[in-house]
């Protein structure tokens, strides 16, 4: 690329522009925690983060390798377990007040992830790590913002198999299935930012990075993705990079 930033630090930060300062974040490590951080430096600095292991509102002076890194801990207001971590995001008050961040190796129009299996289960071509606590986070907080790298491979018509539901089949079906939590929000990958239809709940094409363009994006998407309402993102900042590069993780723990 020819601009002076990758585009992991496109992600994170575009991430980062869209936690809110009342959000309770449940993260997960890796560009979760890039994106969390950042934002609790910069635009959201009253955002709470928490983690699967109990720790909730650590100082995180350093980026923490894993959720089970000690780092997670120091300085913080609680530490629990993962009953507890679970417990809170799932209970009606606070669990509607947490945004979660997610991933998969596929995603469909509607948001919905596979992170257990590539082809058949009964002949499978790639056996995945499974849902961890993905599924438990997709189906009770508040919102999900998700990650991905933007591959026709992972953006796909069918799943190979439902692992976290997102918006199920569009519509009202969410909720028709008795599923407590929000749904999806904003899909943030490689090549731009997507949003979901209010009433369809179909994925569409909300902003595209400086390097890219709706039509490259169409290109790397194996469904029909509507592009009418997109607008360039805005570039990083050199405030926001010196942030993420020299404060966030100025060792490249997860930057590189």
């Amino acid at each position: 690329m020819s601009q002076d930033y990758s585009s992991t630090e496109m992600m994170a930060i575009a991430c980062s522009r869209r936690i809110k300062n009342d959000d309770i974040v449940f993260c997960g490590t890796g560009l979760p925690m890039l994106a969390a951080v950042t934002a609790k430096m910069t635009s959201a600095p009253d955002c709470v983060i928490f983690f699967e292991t109990g720790a909730m509102d650590p100082a995180l002076l350093e980026i923490p390798l894993t959720v089970a890194d000690p780092r997670v801990m120091y300085k913080s207001s609680h530490n629990g377990s993962l009953a507890d971590a679970f417990s809170y995001m799932q209970n009606q008050q606070s669990g509607s007040k947490v945004l979660g961040i997610l991933s998969g190796a596929q995603i469909d129009i509607f948001g919905n992830l596979n992170s257990t299996q590539i082809g058949e289960y009964e002949n499978l071509s790639v056996r995945l790590p499974g849902s961890g606590g993905a599924c438990d986070v997709a189906t009770s907080v508040g919102r999900t913002f998700i990650f991905m790298r933007h591959e026709t491979r992972r953006f796909v018509k069918q799943l190979d198999y439902l692992t976290s539901p997102g918006w199920l089949s569009g519509g009202t079906s969410r909720e028709e299935n008795g599923l407590p939590g929000g749904g999806p929000e904003y899909v943030i990958t490689s090549l731009g930012v997507l949003a979901f239809e209010e009433k369809t709940k179909r994925m569409y094409l909300t902003s595209f990075y400086k390097f890219t363009s709706p039509g490259e994006i169409q290109k790397n998407t194996g469904f029909e993705l509507d592009t009418s309402l997109a607008k360039p993102e805005k570039p990083p900042t050199s405030d926001e990079l010196k942030i993420l590069r020299n404060r966030v993780d100025p060792l490249r723990l997860i930057l590189r």
